[in-house]
């Protein structure tokens, strides 16, 4: 493996969303993810591309011999990554207190939604429940209805990337004392971290508590979208005095721009004069002009734009494009985006790889503590 994370062994407990999205950054930066699915899942996708650039072993941690493969693994990890119900792990003998026994310098990082405890800990729960209860769900989306921004907000901002912090802050920790911890990472917790500027905003009055009426939120007509004569839109972000002049000379308008009184009929003007050309044709005339005015481009644009493409922030796959691996580091890349194997595909070659004799895997697979998949059963 190539990457900042070169040498890092982690077990990942096969979850959905924001728990396999972190697994799949520290594996794509370098680390060595080694994921435990459930048997019952052997030979279907590993949850598609998020189950990219790692193999797994198919186990059955309900079994005691599964448990003993698991507890074996964990014992030369450096991290586990599981993202279950508070409690699941623990019924299952892998908890912290099981695992930290086994291995005292072990990472053991933990995704909910709520949090290991609190009233709502047992609660199911998805991106937009957590969003919800946190404020940002209330902050986000038009006047008439808050809308949700995909699971970006929860799921990934607020769960993945602040476990993935919280792991590497607790493995930067241990080298100073040599011991190992819990991260408990909670998308609500993280979702409000999100919020701070906004929640700190709204504390000293300079934001309202309702939507459309604040400085990001739309509540501003220089920092909106707008459409254009061909339906697509543009994104206006001219925040500051400099970029706003811009905008009036290349709009032909003239507004002072922090002049509330003049908003209405300055949203409106905006809104008239981009339906005048195509949204190519403003960001043609915007070109190298800093006035912090973008094309929005679809899913299937984004990947092409010359600044995208000159970096390499997406490759190609299936009949689209999937993202490389952020950030970028000067040293040690790390790794292009990985297959997605099935499930059980490496069952044999993991424990192969980790000190199981063949005649121990054998046995496993006899046993259905272990399942490879295509084998035949015995």
């Amino acid at each position: 493996m190539t990457g900042p994370l070169a040498g890092l062994r982690v077990v990942e407990f096969a979850g959905m969303g924001p728990g396999p999205f972190a697994a799949l950054m520290l594996a794509e930066l370098g680390a060595e993810v080694i994921r435990i699915d459930r048997p019952g899942a052997v030979g279907s996708p590993a949850r598609s591309v998020l189950g990219r650039s790692r193999p797994n072993v198919a186990v059955d941690l309900k079994s005691d011999r599964g448990r003993d493969v698991a507890l074996r693994l964990i014992g030369s990890a450096d991290v586990v990554v599981e993202g279950n119900r508070p409690g699941v792990m623990e019924r299952l003998g892998l908890g912290p207190e099981k695992c930290l026994a086994v291995n005292p310098r072990l990472v053991y990082g933990r995704m909910t939604g709520w949090g290991q405890d609190g009233p709502l800990a047992q609660r199911a729960g998805h991106d937009i429940t957590y969003a919800a209860l946190t404020g940002a769900l209330h902050a986000t989306g038009g006047a008439d209805k808050p809308r949700n921004s995909l699971n970006l907000v929860a799921d990934f901002g607020g769960g993945a990337m602040f476990l993935v912090a919280g792991i590497l802050a607790a493995l930067f920790e241990r080298t100073r004392s040599g011991a190992g911890q819990v991260v408990d990472a909670a998308m609500v917790d993280g979702v409000s971290a999100l919020m701070t500027m906004v929640y700190g905003n709204h504390a000293v009055g300079r934001w309202e508590d309702r939507r459309e009426a604040n400085l990001l939120d739309g509540g501003t007509p220089y920092y909106d979208t707008y459409a254009c004569a061909d339906g697509r839109f543009v994104a206006v972000g001219a925040l500051e005095p400099q970029f706003f002049a811009e905008l009036m000379k290349g709009t032909g308008l003239d507004f002072e721009q922090h002049d509330r009184a003049t908003w209405p009929a300055m949203r409106t003007a905006l809104t008239e004069v981009f339906l005048t050309r195509t949204r190519d044709e403003w960001a043609d005339a915007f070109e190298g002009v800093d006035a912090c005015v973008a094309p929005v481009l679809s899913l299937v644009e984004a990947p092409q734009h010359p600044q995208l493409a000159k970096r390499g922030t997406f490759e190609p796959y299936a009949d689209g494009h999937l993202p490389t691996v952020a950030p970028r580091f000067s040293r040690t890349p790390g790794a292009p985006p990985g297959e997605v194997h099935p499930v059980g595909h490496d069952s044999r070659a993991v424990l192969a790889r980790n000190g199981f004799s063949d005649a121990e895997i054998d046995a496993l697979i006899a046993a259905r503590a272990v399942v490879q998949a295509g084998a035949v059963a015995g």
